[in-house]
């Protein structure tokens, strides 16, 4: 499954090049919200620091908001690390006088959030742009390409699917919706398949691979497998256009709207293959983009054949940092 991507930084000259118009309004309710309930590193930098140039009083207005919640975030993160080195000093303390298995715990916990704390804080505060700031994981949000009243439209969506008919409950219960395999499209994913089809420009995807299939090699008799995180980028390096489902659900008593999408995944190519993993993200044609936004529901065929008309790259991989 695609564990995380790296979406396209510069993804307002994508909007530009295919002819889209930016959702404005849901994206300045996806800030509004995610600054009210906290959860502010859901928006990847990339997308923030996109509207920092800014061509209309509603962009303006926009951008303002995004600076207030990134400094709201800011004074949440120093708080935080005030309290993670309060912790920290009550262990040492405590270990100086009479060392116990929790005041050792509490030293390893403190430690390791204040190390984490300090990276998200100088990250929020760099101004050089660097490939991080473009990764989205399950449950961040991302600009996806859809036809929205017979326009293509640019609109913040978070990066796993709920389909309809389901509840926040339901959705806990199936949290791997963040991927829709081409084998299901027309089971599981029928409901969307035909209906409500995006594209997810990208430049690099992440995959959890097991070490012993990347190595080539067996488990050995007491070993436990291990996990290690690849980075899978087309060589030469390019825009790929990731075929998406999407869904729509009203917000209830003062919520948003949520607008989700999941990757369609597929058989991997032989190099993803090699490398121990078993799918792959589909990359769609630039001249399949028009026929994919707009699908017939009455010839899934046809959108099946453009899935397997797709592009082609061959993917190098490496360890992800």
């Amino acid at each position: 499954m695609c564990y995380a991507a790296q979406i396209k930084a510069d993804f307002r000259k994508f909007t530009r090049e295919y002819g889209a118009v930016m959702s404005l309004h849901q994206f300045f309710e996806l800030f509004w919200h995610k600054r009210k309930d906290q959860e502010w590193q859901k928006i990847p930098k990339t997308v923030r620091t996109a509207f920092a140039q800014t061509s209309s009083d509603e962009e303006r207005e926009l951008a303002a908001l995004i600076a207030a919640g990134d400094r709201e975030y800011a004074n949440a993160l120093e708080a935080e690390l005030f309290r993670q080195k309060t912790r920290l000093a009550e262990a040492e303390r405590a270990l100086a006088g009479r060392p116990t298995r929790k005041a050792e715990n509490e030293q390893r916990i403190a430690i390791d959030k204040i190390a984490r704390l300090q990276q998200n804080l100088a990250d929020l505060q760099r101004a050089a742009p660097t490939p991080e700031d473009a990764m989205i994981f399950p449950g961040y949000y991302a600009p996806v390409m859809i036809v929205m009243e017979g326009r293509r439209t640019i609109v913040p969506m978070r990066y796993r699917c709920r389909l309809p008919g389901w509840d926040v409950a339901m959705e806990r219960k199936k949290p791997g919706t963040y991927n829709a395999r081409r084998d299901n499209l027309d089971n599981a994913w029928r409901q969307l398949f035909g209906y409500r089809h995006g594209i997810l420009p990208i430049r690099a995807f992440h995959e959890h691979v097991a070490r012993h299939r990347l190595e080539h090699r067996e488990l050995g008799p007491d070993e436990k497998e291990q996990s290690v995180v690849l980075e899978f980028r087309p060589d030469p390096a390019q825009d790929l256009l990731i075929a998406c489902l999407w869904s729509h659900h009203k917000g209830e008593a003062g919520e948003p709207d949520l607008y989700s999408f999941a990757a369609i995944t597929d058989e991997p190519p032989p190099e993803v293959a090699a490398a121990g993993h078993d799918r792959c993200v589909i990359p769609i044609k630039p001249e399949n983009v028009d026929a994919w936004l707009n699908p017939d529901p009455e010839n899934l065929a046809a959108l099946h054949a453009i899935l397997d008309d797709r592009e082609r790259p061959f993917f190098e991989y490496r360890l992800a940092a």
